[in-house]
């Protein structure tokens, strides 16, 4: 058993930005054209308590070097007011001639990344009439540290910074740390109309905006899923990565299934635009929400790449006699 802590994670992604936008959207092909399984994640929540929460993500990626796994992370807003992150995860994955686990993952940093990845990919795949020169961020987190991080890798004439969050030190040291020429908005509704692409990472559990705020022709990467109104869903064009995953666990595209009894305001998955081609240029007269309901299948792919640049550095850590030894044969 091969154990890659998150030194080594760090070092195995760090500078290969590319590769793991390239995983990311191959993960999303390789989905949209059947060659994957991918269970519902599983919600473990506890009594008394509707804050944290630990969630599994099982799946299946096919392709070239097809593996089986699973993501485990578990989501404490709590922590952040303790000084440690939010979310903490661990990823297994399963060799598929055996079945054997092979590898165990620090996976936190995975799990951020890939989320970051999906919002850069969407971001160019969902093209506005312009370059990008400016973006949003809501909610100062991980997430959008390192969305905000692998957005400037896709668009390189990204220069101005827009910044919200409840914790207005956190805005602020968000925008010190950013190097683009930041300002932290006064509120929501500031932050939503400065820029033409928002990216919101948080941790609402119900619906707050109505993007009233943002113009017409806007990208919203909704990557907390649960910010955005019904009626703001409605008005929107919507863009999933899976339509039943994301339509679950009282996310807004959830919500807005259940008033509306269908589906039909979904407009596109992102893997059948990629499928279809690169670019895919949004409506100028409504706003676009992007959500990415966060498939199994994305940790996968990039846990498959530290997997493969650890192993080349030597670096893992491997624990001996962790799995049972194969039986004697008898004479």
């Amino acid at each position: 058993m091969l154990i890659i802590g998150n030194d080594m994670v760090r070092r195995a992604l760090d500078g290969r930005d590319g590769e793991l936008i390239d995983a990311v959207g191959q993960a999303y092909r390789l989905h949209q054209r059947g060659e994957t399984a991918l269970p519902h994640s599983v919600f473990l929540r506890f009594p008394g308590d509707d804050r944290n929460r630990i969630i599994g993500l099982p799946a299946f990626l096919g392709g070239e070097r097809p593996l089986a796994g699973m993501k485990w992370i578990a989501s404490f807003p709590g922590n952040v007011a303790a000084g440690i992150e939010r979310a903490s995860a661990v990823i297994i994955l399963n060799d598929m001639a055996t079945g054997r686990p092979v590898a165990l993952l620090e996976a936190s940093t995975i799990s951020a990344r890939r989320t970051a990845g999906s919002a850069a990919l969407a971001s160019t795949v969902l093209s506005g009439p312009e370059p990008v020169t400016g973006v949003t961020v809501v909610g100062c987190g991980l997430i959008n540290a390192e969305t905000l991080r692998l957005l400037r890798v896709l668009h390189p004439g990204l220069r101005r910074l827009t910044v919200f969050d409840l914790d207005a030190d956190r805005a602020e040291a968000f925008a010190a740390r950013s190097g683009l020429d930041a300002v932290v908005a006064p509120d929501l509704d500031h932050a939503l109309a400065a820029n033409p692409l928002v990216s919101m990472a948080t941790t609402a559990s119900a619906p707050h905006t109505d993007l009233s705020a943002c113009a017409p022709g806007t990208l919203v990467l909704h990557l907390s899923l649960r910010d955005v109104t019904v009626d703001a869903i409605l008005a929107a064009h919507n863009v999933v990565d899976d339509v039943d995953h994301v339509s679950r666990a009282a996310t807004s595209v959830h919500l807005t299934e259940q008033r509306v009894g269908g589906r039909g305001f979904i407009g596109a998955e992102l893997g059948a635009l990629l499928l279809d081609g690169p670019d895919h240029p949004r409506p100028t007269d409504r706003v676009t929400v992007f959500s990415p309901f966060g498939l199994g299948v994305l940790d996968l792919a990039v846990a498959e790449l530290v997997l493969r640049v650890a192993r080349e550095s030597g670096e893992v850590t491997e624990i001996e006699g962790f799995l049972p030894a194969a039986p004697v044969a008898a004479d």
